[in-house]
């Protein structure tokens, strides 16, 4: 230890004996000016400070008062204030790693550290009264982000619980690492702030806090099927705005329909001989897959069930790379649902075919590796070729692909332009349901994690550059190894550089994006399609895309928000979200996800929908006959009763009856109103019952209370059970207010 240093720790004890000294007195004391080195110490134009100045080392001094009986509550605090400051700087810690040692670099960097303690003393206050104040040196940048590494040390590591991880467990384990993170492979007994499962919501039911990375019924609601028969419902109200998604069929219930329509289009037209895309209902990878020219070729048996599947025309002219067909794997977030958040990765995949492209023809319907690009596919072929580089090879990345588009003119942003809108409307379609899931399985009141969940979206660029969503993949492969023979029939798992450039920035940032740590304020939203499309409504601003890390570590985000960045453009759409939020309303059993008969009559009575010519007869006809369609038409159904789809259904319905002069989207639009201004204004007046018997209650305590209700979730049984707690709490609570509001 040097003689300087020695020196130093014997006048930082002097000053702390001062401190205890004047403390005991009791007097106020003048700033007392104690110098580091002989040279002339600068004296702080602050006088409430301890101040490291000076350019040179040789310059530093600290600067310290005292405040002592002219402060409020005197005594204890001020003894914490200064003696038990000092000590800590004495006892458990040094200026900038020694002083005597390093003596320069601290009149470089011009921050005061106190080791041990955790604080960074830059321009704060401290929790013990005193003001710490460093004056500015050349770089203030690089000394804050020095400061912000320090700080962001300090804090506790999320945890994330990787037991359920699965086939993503090597990207995850290198996105946790970059991000300094705590892993528990094995899961821990304590909560963890993030839950990662490889398939489903459900892989751990044990999980009532944190976040996990599945949404309930996601899975259910991106099969082939409930995936088209959203996209139709939104297809009949906005036409034009899902032309994106191809015409499809759902076998066995609607093969009639199918064979019909494409015989009357045969006989129109005799040249035309449309191909079409046979996708099963749970197929992935590419299983199941096939071709066809005329209905008799499906195959609609599997043993002796029948088989449930899609069949979509097929997309016969699609934009061509080195003469070979090749479809987009997008990576996107959904970061919340209420409100609603979507990210968008800035990179992507894009999986080509192994077989040079012809349109299809009856002798190459059969050829795979020609017409389908799913990569477990394409594989398997002779041609497939795995490549170190993002720009060569059967597996490329999206931005590589777009640069060479670029370069022949294309008009890049026009194609990202498209497909932002493109998933920004698929996810509007599937939310309404996705709601209804979440409702049955975390329950409002009930203990339960926060949900986020990447999903994967096929989408093919027709020749025109038109994107087409193929479909939309609930767990997408993370993996990044390719399966690879090193010798005639032996294979292994080896790196695969496009899949990792790719995958682990998608994860890594998802995990920045939901570290609890960073969590912003939540921003104020319309209810679903309350606004008028054009009108101005808040959003978040651009500083989402931006590193919600301190200091810059890491690159920046990967991932772009366009939702609600762009709820200006698209919050029209969501009219079957208002729908759906009337069915949650009257489900009236928590964890239910089917309307009985009795919950459907007060729908229409509340609602005020029955008349003389549609009598509550009529309505209990309309309830079996759609319930029992739907009822045959999804017969895996546990429960009995309607179902949301079922509810759409009968809402176009009456929407149609009442308003027979306007197009479906209006006739919707204007039902929705009327039951929404009829269950308000019910509402209001179970509100007035409700507080009748409060008239003591000041004004203001009133207001709050029904305000806690919303009119549009609640119904009114819940609201006045709700109200009158309300009220017994706050005779509980109104004495210990009115004495805190004297003492304040």
């Amino acid at each position: 230890m040097s003689d300087h240093y020695v020196k130093v720790k014997v006048q930082l004890e002097q000053m702390k004996s001062f401190g205890e000294d004047a403390e005991k007195q009791g007097v106020d004391t003048d700033e007392q000016e104690v110098p580091v080195s002989s040279p002339p110490a600068s004296v702080s134009p602050d006088p409430q400070s301890i101040t490291i100045a000076g350019r040179d080392a040789a310059n530093t001094s600290i600067t310290y008062k005292h405040r002592g009986k002219s402060r409020s509550k005197p005594g204890k605090d001020d003894k914490n204030s200064c003696g038990k400051h000092m000590s800590d700087l004495s006892l458990h810690g040094s200026v900038s790693a020694h002083i005597g040692k390093n003596l320069n670099r601290l009149g470089n960097e011009r921050t005061l550290h106190i080791r041990g303690t955790g604080k960074i003393l830059q321009g704060r206050s401290e929790t013990n009264g005193n003001y710490m104040t460093i004056h500015p040196s050349k770089n203030i940048p690089e000394t804050r982000r020095e400061d912000g590494f320090k700080h962001a040390r300090k804090r506790r590591p999320v945890t994330v619980d990787t037991s359920k991880a699965k086939t993503s467990l090597e990207a995850l384990k290198l996105s946790i690492k970059q991000l300094q993170w705590k892993e528990f492979p094995l899961g821990r007994r304590a909560a963890c702030d993030i839950y990662w499962h490889g398939v489903s919501f459900h892989d751990n039911e044990n999980i009532v806090s944190g976040q996990v990375n599945k949404f309930p019924g996601m899975i259910e609601m991106l099969r082939k099927i409930n995936l088209s028969r959203a996209m139709r419902t939104m297809q009949e109200m906005f036409p034009e705005e899902y032309d994106f998604y191809p015409r499809s069929w759902i076998l066995p219930e609607e093969y009639q329909q199918f064979a019909t329509q494409i015989r009357m289009v045969k006989e129109n037209d005799p040249t035309l001989n449309p191909t079409f895309i046979v996708k099963p209902d749970g197929g992935s990878q590419g299983d199941g897959i096939y071709l066809i020219r005329d209905p008799t070729d499906l195959k609609l048996m599997a043993g002796s069930q029948a088989k449930q599947s899609v069949v979509q025309e097929y997309i016969h002219k699609p934009l061509l790379i080195d003469k070979l067909k090749f479809d987009i794997r997008l990576y996107v977030l959904i970061k919340s649902m209420e409100p609603l958040e979507i990210y968008i990765a800035k990179e992507g995949l894009t999986r080509f075919c192994t077989e040079p492209y012809q349109e299809p023809s009856q002798k190459n319907l059969s050829h795979v590796f020609m017409h389908l690009t799913n990569y477990s596919l394409n594989v398997h072929s002779g041609n497939f070729v795995h490549s170190d580089s993002q720009s060569t090879g059967s597996k490329r990345t999206l931005s590589s692909v777009l640069y060479r588009l670029a370069a022949k003119g294309v008009d890049i942003k026009k194609v990202w332009s498209d497909i932002i809108a493109l998933v920004i409307k698929t996810v509007i379609a599937v939310v309404p349901e996705l709601k209804v899931y979440y409702q049955a399985d975390i329950p409002p009141g009930k203990p339960g994690p926060t949900c986020f969940q990447i999903l994967g979206f096929d989408i093919l660029l027709m020749k025109n550059l038109k994107p087409v969503l193929l479909e939309v993949n609930s767990n997408p492969s993370m993996r990044i190894e390719h399966e690879q023979e090193v010798t005639p029939g032996v294979f292994e798992y080896v790196p695969s550089p496009v899949d990792e450039e790719v995958k682990v920035g998608v994860i890594r940032d998802t995990l920045r994006l939901m570290d609890p740590g960073h969590k912003k304020p939540s921003i104020s939203q319309p209810k679903a399609g309350g606004f008028e499309h054009g009108e101005e409504i808040p959003m978040e601003a651009e500083s989402q895309d931006r590193n919600p890390d301190d200091g810059g570590a890491l690159p920046s985000l990967c991932l772009k928000q366009v939702y609600p960045k762009y709820t200006k453009q698209f919050n029209y759409l969501r009219l079957v979200e208002r729908i759906a939020a009337l069915f949650i309303r009257f489900l009236g059993v928590k964890g239910n996800m089917r309307l009985g008969p009795t919950a459907f009559r007060t729908f229409i009575r509340t609602c005020k929908l029955s008349n003389s010519n549609f009598t509550m007869a009529s309505v209990d006809i309309l309830y079996i006959d759609i319930t029992r369609r739907w009822s045959g038409a999804m017969p895996d159904s546990r429960e009995a009763g309607m179902g949301l789809q079922a509810f759409v259904e009968s809402f176009f319905y009456l929407a149609g009856r009442r308003f027979k002069s306007l197009p479906l989207r209006g006739q919707a639009a204007s039902l929705l109103e009327l039951c929404e201004a009829q269950l308000e204004s019910q509402s209001g007046v179970e509100d007035r019952r409700s507080v009748s018997c409060s008239r003591a209650l000041p004004r203001a305590i009133k207001t709050q209370t029904l305000g806690l209700t919303n009119p549009q979730l609640c119904s009114p049984a819940p609201l006045r059970r709700a109200a009158s707690q309300d009220y017994r709490l706050h005779q509980r609570l109104k004495p210990r207010t009115l004495r805190a509001n004297v003492e304040n």
